[in-house]
Formats: C-alpha cells, sequence, structure tokens
C-alpha cells in the first residue's frame, strides 16, 4: 500500500471534498469528477474509500512531522532550541498562537481524516459486495478512526466526537475525555474480530490487523490505567505467536527492515518524488519528514534533540560483557567525552559517515549537544531531503512486553513482570533481572528506566508520563523539571494539553481548555 495510498485515495479523497449545496453556479464542473452520487456504488469504491483513510497517517499535522513535535519535543527526554519562535514556543508550553500551524495541521489533519473513515463506515453497509470484505472495511475505518481519536484525546482533552460524515449545519458534540475513550474502545472492540490476522503483502501491505487493534485497545486501556483490562489485550497479542522481537534492535528504525517480525502497525512512507511535499491528493510525495527537522547541524534542520539525561540512562548499566548497551548509539548521536562513564571506552558514533568528533570540530556548541539518530537516513544519506522512507513504527512488540510487565505489575503480580521484561533486556545483551529481587515500587521505577533505554524518541513518552501521572501535581512537575527546563514553564492548570486553535473555537464555540 506504500506507494498507492494517495493515488488510491485521489478518487475517494476529492469527493470527500465536493458537495451539491456548496457549488457556486459560476463553477465549471469536471463531469468525470467523483461525486457522493455517483461514488459508493462498488467494492472497489468501498477499498478506495477506506485507502483514503490510511492517507491521513501520512499528513504534516499526523506522522509525517508535526505529531513527533507534539510527543517527543514536549516530553522529558527532547526539547527544542529551533530558530522558529512559534515552534520552540510550542514545545515549551508557552504557545501564544493558538491557530499557530503545528496546532492547526494536527486539528486538521486528524479531523480530515476521522472524516474519511465516518464516510466509510455510513456508506459501505449499502454497497452489495463480498460481505467478509465489507466486514474487513468497516473494521479497518474503525481502527483508523479509534487511532485518530486516541491522538487528539491526548493532546487535547475535551474534543468533539464527530461520529458521521460532516453537516455544516450539525455540529459535533464537544465529548468529555471519558466519552472519548469509551469511543475509541467501542471502535476498536467492533473492529477486533473483523480485521484479517495478516495479509499477504502487496497493495494491503500496512493495513490494520487484528493484533493492530488488539495492541491498541490495550493501550487504550492502560491510559485510563484499567491494568486488567489492558493486560487481557496484551496477554492475546503475545499469546497469538505472531510477533518476535527482532535480532536487531536497529531493524525497526530502517527502511530495509520494516515491516518485520517486531513490527504491529506502521505508516508507510516512501521517498518515491509524487509532487509537491505538503499535499493531500494523488500528485503528492508520501515521505516522513522527521529526520529532516531533526537532522544534526549541516544534514538537517536541528529542531529536535535529546536531553543529556538520556544518555546516562543508557550509562547506568553495562551490558553482561561489560560494553556499552548497543542501544545507546541506534539511538543518539553523541560525543562520549561529554560523558564519564566505567565502561570500556568505544568508538566515536559515526554521524552520517563521519566521526563525532571530527565533524563538529572547532564548534563547542555542536560538540555539547546530543542528537536523535533513530529514524535518521544517516545509514544510506549523508544529508537529509525531506522525504524519508523510514516507515514509522507506530506500535511494535517490545512495547507490548513492557506495558504488560507494566500492567502486571501495577496488579500485584510482579513475579510475572520479570520474564516479559527479561525479553527486551536479552536482546540487547543485558543481564536478565532476578526474578523476587523487586517489590511493585521498585519494578514500577525499573519499567520506567527500561522504557526510556529501548523506547525513547518513538512518540511514546508523553502517553507514559500522562499514565504515570507525573503530570498531575507539582511533585511530579518539580521531578521532570530536575532534568528538562522546559518544564520550568509548565503550568499545571493548562499544560497537561495544547489550546483548541481559536478558530475553532470562534466558529463552532467548542470550550476552550482550561488555562488557555
Amino acid at each position: 500500500m506504500k506507494l498507492h495510498t494517495l493515488r488510491l485515495a485521489a478518487l475517494a479523497g476529492s469527493l470527500l471534498l465536493i458537495t451539491a449545496c456548496e457549488k457556486d453556479f459560476l463553477d465549471q464542473v469536471n463531469p468525470n469528477q467523483p461525486t457522493t452520487e455517483s461514488f459508493w456504488k462498488t467494492e472497489a469504491d468501498a477499498i478506495k474509500g477506506v485507502t483514503a483513510c490510511y492517507s491521513g497517517l501520512q499528513q504534516l499535522g499526523t506522522y509525517r512531522r508535526w505529531l513527533h513535535f507534539a510527543y517527543d519535543l514536549r516530553s522529558d527526554d527532547s526539547f527544542s532550541q529551533s530558530p522558529w519562535g512559534e515552534l520552540a514556543d510550542f514545545t515549551r508550553f508557552t504557545q501564544a498562537n493558538y491557530d499557530f500551524e503545528v496546532s492547526r495541521d494536527l486539528w486538521r489533519d486528524h479531523y480530515r481524516a476521522i472524516w474519511r473513515t465516518n464516510q466509510v463506515l455510513a456508506n459501505v453497509p449499502a454497497i452489495q459486495m463480498n460481505e467478509t470484505l465489507r466486514k474487513r472495511v468497516l473494521a479497518e475505518a474503525k481502527f483508523l478512526r479509534a487511532l485518530y481519536y486516541y491522538n487528539l484525546v491526548t493532546l487535547y482533552g475535551n474534543v468533539p466526537l464527530a461520529l458521521m460524515p460532516s453537516d455544516p449545519a450539525n455540529l459535533p458534540p464537544q465529548a468529555t475525555e471519558a466519552q472519548v475513550w469509551e469511543q475509541i474502545v467501542k471502535d476498536l472492540l467492533e473492529a477486533k474480530p473483523d480485521l484479517d490476522v495478516s495479509y499477504g503483502g502487496g497493495n494491503d501491505t500496512g493495513r490494520a490487523t487484528r493484533g493492530a487493534a488488539t495492541t491498541l485497545l490495550g493501550k487504550a486501556y492502560m491510559q485510563q490505567r484499567l491494568w486488567t483490562q489492558a493486560s487481557a489485550q496484551f496477554a492475546e497479542v503475545i499469546s497469538s505467536n505472531r510477533y518476535r522481537l527482532t535480532a536487531n534492535f536497529t531493524d525497526n528504525f530502517r527502511h530495509t527492515t520494516e515491516n518485520n517480525s517486531e513490527s504491529i502497525f506502521e505508516v508507510q512512507f516512501s521517498d518515491a518524488k509524487l509532487g509537491g511535499n505538503d499535499g493531500d491528493d494523488a500528485t503528492s510525495s508520501e515521505g516522513g519528514q522527521r529526520s529532516q527537522f531533526w537532522g544534526v547541524p549541516g544534514a538537517g534542520f536541528v529542531d529536535g534533540e535529546v536531553r543529556p539525561w538520556v544518555v546516562n540512562e543508557f550509562l547506568r548499566e553495562p551490558t553482561a560483557t561489560g560494553a556499552r548497551d548497543p542501544r545507546l548509539a541506534s539511538t543518539v548521536f553523541y560525543n562520549r567525552r561529554q560523558f564519564t562513564s566505567s565502561l570500556p571506552v568505544d568508538g566515536d558514533t559515526l554521524v552520517y559517515g563521519n566521526g563525532f568528533l571530527r565533524r563538529f570540530r572547532g564548534n563547542a556548541r555542536d560538540l555539547s549537544r546530543v542528537y536523535w539518530r533513530k529514524y535518521q537516513t544517516d545509514y544510506f544519506r549523508t544529508f537529509e531531503n525531506f522525504d524519508s522512507p523510514i516507515n514509522h513504527r507506530v506500535m511494535r512488540y517490545a512495547d507490548v512486553l513492557l506495558l504488560q510487565a507494566e500492567a502486571l505489575n501495577e496488579q500485584g503480580v510482579t513475579s510475572d513482570a520479570i520474564p516479559l521484561i527479561n525479553q527486551v533486556r536479552s536482546r540487547s545483551g543485558l543481564a536478565p533481572l532476578t526474578a523476587g529481587s523487586f517489590t511493585r515500587e521498585t519494578l514500577r521505577a525499573q519499567l520506567m528506566h527500561e522504557r526510556v533505554t529501548e523506547l525513547t524518541g518513538e512518540g511514546l513518552r508523553f502517553f507514559d508520563l500522562k499514565r504515570w501521572g507525573l503530570l498531575d501535581n507539582q511533585a511530579g512537575i518539580d521531578q521532570l523539571k530536575a532534568r528538562d527546563t522546559d518544564f520550568n514553564t509548565f503550568r499545571l492548570d493548562r499544560s497537561r494539553l495544547l489550546p483548541i486553535p481559536q478558530t475553532e473555537i470562534d466558529l463552532a464555540r467548542y470550550q476552550q481548555n482550561p488555562g488557555w
């Protein structure tokens, strides 16, 4: 589906933008242009319609660009020194313009995608088609709608809950966070049984599977601290035996090893140049842009960097043979001379083909910085060029193992959590944790460490901070301040959520989030 998502979406996407009531009598209408009256007739239309829903994952306001800023750079493991003032303010909880480009795109692109899922759910039931395929198409739309709302409720809290195709005369009601979570769970419970366990490849690669819906359902329960329900979902994923950790940790962040055994759901990106960078039609390119914005000086924009404490987290513990945790070099570019450790000295991290010290010699400021390596194209390019072919792994098996360990520990079944953590540690050569050596509280702290070394920089940290309650009180914020000075401007009365774009407040009279 990678190269064809937007091409197939073009037909369905164009009809999403046309309604008879909006046509001006002076407009010249293309007689070949599909409309809501001429579309939604055949099985092929149903497939095109749901494929258009996937294109929402590739937009600027979703996984192509800005969602990484909203999750990673607003967490304590990452930050921005961007010269673009509004962008830096966005990551520091101090944005003044609620219609700033990032906020606008996040809101617009998620709701545009939801609009498409709602059209599928409203129109496909009436199409004469294979019943099994119909159920699958509807299930895919429900999964995607749940994923889009999973992001929206985390970022904005009380959001409009649109469950039908848009009607300018009937604005969707603004729901509470609890109501949005309830709908997410409902969609995923309904989607699970009708999704395929796997696909045969080709244009179906990247479609939602039963494992993806089960994993997202478990994650939705986790964010509500419903440990028992979450654990049941993760147990289902683990016992399916459909997923396993890759032998090489780095395989999860390269385009040559995507859709692998560890992958549960990925956004399918391609660096094939189809046309414009920022559109949403058949002429738009489909590359990821995180690597361009977070590339090191001389290779990218350096709009995202890593807090040094993250490096020290990796240095806390050597492998069983006394080497450095290999995930460190796969996660960040760093100057080893900036960090003291009793571990053996390793070579400079290569930065786009050059040693760190050689690349930044003579520039003390750049030498002292830590940069993201995950999802960078340094292994086959010497600079970034906007369109990265690397798929974004939204859900992978290592996360499931650690979340299941957390859910079991929170239920008091600490001993059962240890073997799951050890699976993740074993891949990187770390010694196993000893069963019986942890209480619930000490294993909770250990899991916080494990999630940094395995998952930092993957858009999951902000969910962790929320789930752990660190954004709910001053004690938690003080803890975050100690390792990320951006939290000095975090306000308990407002910063947990983003402001709803002001244009939405003005047009629809929705209630703004507290403190904004």
